[in-house]
Parts: C-alpha cells; structure tokens; sequence
C-alpha cells in the first residue's frame, strides 16, 4: 500500500478504499499485493522507466479510463511531458494511430489540469 500511495498519491487510493465493497474487496487485495508489492518494489527497472512501459500499455491496450491516472504518476515519478509526448508517439507507431492519438487527447487534458502545459 505504501508504494501505491507514493506512485497514485493518497487522494486516489482513499478513493479507491472508499470505494470498496464485500464484492470488489478480493481484487484491491489482489492488485495491491501482485501490482503493487510485488511488482512495483522489484529492482530491475526504476519507476520512470515502469511509468513508461504502463503509459505505453496502456495506450496499446486502449485502457484510456486508466492513462490519466498513470500520467499523473508519471510526473510525481520524474518524467515530464516531453517524455511522455514521446512514449505515446512511439507508442503509436507499434500498437496504432488511433490508440496514441486517444491517449495524446487524455495525457493533454490531463497535464493541462496539472498545470504542467
């Protein structure tokens, strides 16, 4: 819970805890361990670098509800909005135009509200 509060911030995760029910409570267990205490701690990459493989990811797999919040954390773990433009250009290359595009929209807004552009 503690890497996800630092890479989500605490606004998000209280959200998300609030949020949870008897039904949904087996899956934020599930993603807090797997994602983020096993995943997320390992040492092989740094989490700029896992903040790119996600926004990529993310962008490939069209799960636009999610790239907000990852551009979001993007940023809170160091990356700035060049180098995000230039994951999702890239990105766009392999997985499609219309997915980077989609995303471009969402990462645009999104730092626009961060007031990073």
């Amino acid at each position: 819970m503690r890497v996800r509060r630092e890479v989500l911030g605490d606004e998000h995760v209280d959200r998300a805890v609030a949020g949870t029910t008897e039904f949904t409570r087996p899956f934020q267990d599930y993603i807090t361990r797997s994602a983020w205490g096993a995943v997320w701690t390992r040492e092989g990459l740094d989490r700029r670098t896992r903040s790119c493989v996600t926004l990529a990811v993310l962008t490939a797999s069209r799960a636009h509800n999610e790239i907000a919040m990852h551009v979001r954390a993007a940023v809170g773990n160091g990356l700035t909005p060049d180098e995000i433009a230039e994951v999702l250009l890239h990105t766009g290359v392999y997985a499609g135009v219309p997915a980077a595009n989609e995303a471009f929209a969402i990462a645009q807004r999104t730092l626009a509200e961060m007031g990073e552009i």
